[in-house]
C-alpha cells in the first residue's frame, strides 16, 4: 500500500476538481487518498463516486487556534453527516468569507489594485481564503502576501477570524468518529512551531497522531517529531499536503506506512 493522508481540491483552495483526484493518485502509484480539504466535505461525493482503483479516506482539515497560534488538525475516517462537526464548519466556513471581503477591503487601502471579484473568480466556487487573496496580490506584482506587509498572521491587512481551540476540535473529531492527526507542526513556512509540551498538552486530549513527514519540514525535524510520537503514544504520518498548481508538490511526495494507517483505521472504528 501507498497512502497519502493530506490532500486539497478545488473544493477548498486547491486547483485541482475533488474527481480527478482518484485519477491522479493513481497514476501517482497511490492505492490509499485521504480527501482532507478545508473546513469543508464539499468535494467528498465526486472522489468517492471516481474512486475506482483507489481507496478515498473522508477527511477535513480543520482551522484551530493553540495558545496564540493558528494550527490545522486533520480528521480522517470522520462521518462528514455528524451534525455538530458540519454545524461547527459551517460556521467556520461563514467566517471565512467575511474575513476574506474584509481583507481584500484592507488589501485595497494599503494600495493593491486588486478587487472581490477578481478574488472570486480566482476560488472558483470555493470559500475565500488566503491563498486566493495571494495569488490576486501575485497577479498585480505583489508576490510577498505572506508576510507582514500583507496577510500574514498579524499582517497589516490580516482580520481575525473565528476558529476552534485545537482541544474542541480533536472531541469533535472523535465524536464523529474519527481520528485526529496534527498537520505540518513543524513547517519551516509558519511562524511558529508547535512545542513537545504542547503535543503532550494535545495527546492527553486525544489527539491520534502528528504529521511529521511534510514537504515543509526538513529531515532532522521529520527524526524529532518521529521520537516524540513514540514517546507520547502517537502514530507518526506523511502526506504530501497536495494543492494542485497552487503548491510545488506532487501527489505521494510523502507517505504514511502501512502499519500505522492500520493503526489510525482500527482507533477510528474503536471510537465510532
Amino acid at each position: 500500500m501507498t497512502i497519502d493522508l493530506h490532500a486539497h481540491s478545488t473544493a477548498s483552495d486547491g486547483t485541482t476538481p475533488p474527481s480527478e483526484l482518484p485519477r491522479l493518485a493513481t497514476e501517482a502509484g497511490l492505492t490509499v487518498l485521504a480527501l482532507t480539504d478545508h473546513d469543508t466535505f464539499a468535494g467528498l461525493p465526486a472522489a468517492l463516486a471516481a474512486s475506482a482503483g483507489v481507496e478515498i479516506v473522508p477527511g477535513v482539515e480543520i482551522s484551530c487556534r493553540l495558545d496564540d497560534a493558528e494550527v490545522h488538525l486533520l480528521g480522517l475516517f470522520v462521518d462528514p453527516g455528524h451534525q455538530p462537526l458540519g454545524a461547527e464548519l459551517e460556521l467556520i466556513r461563514t467566517d471565512r468569507v467575511r474575513r476574506g471581503v474584509r481583507m481584500v477591503e484592507r488589501c485595497r487601502e494599503l494600495g493593491a489594485p486588486i478587487t472581490l471579484a477578481q478574488v472570486e473568480t480566482i476560488a472558483a466556487g470555493a470559500p475565500l481564503g488566503r491563498p486566493h487573496i495571494a495569488a490576486a496580490l501575485a497577479a498585480v506584482g505583489i508576490t510577498d502576501a505572506f508576510t507582514s506587509d500583507w496577510i500574514a498572521d498579524g499582517g497589516r491587512a490580516d482580520v481575525p477570524k473565528h476558529v476552534l481551540s485545537t482541544v474542541d476540535a480533536i472531541a469533535l473529531v472523535r465524536a464523529a468518529g474519527g481520528v485526529a492527526v496534527l498537520a505540518h507542526p513543524r513547517s519551516v513556512k509558519r511562524r511558529t512551531a508547535v512545542s513537545d509540551t504542547q503535543l503532550a498538552t494535545l495527546a492527553e486530549a486525544g489527539l491520534s497522531g502528528i504529521e511529521a513527514d511534510h514537504p515543509e519540514q526538513p529531515v532532522q525535524v521529520r527524526d524529532r517529531l518521529r521520537a516524540v510520537a513514540a514517546e507520547l503514544g502517537l502514530r507518526a504520518t506523511g502526506s504530501s499536503d497536495f494543492h494542485g498548481d497552487r503548491k510545488p508538490v506532487r501527489l505521494g511526495e510523502c507517505t504514511t506506512a502501512p502499519e500505522v494507517f492500520a493503526a489510525l483505521r482500527a482507533s477510528a472504528v474503536s471510537v465510532s
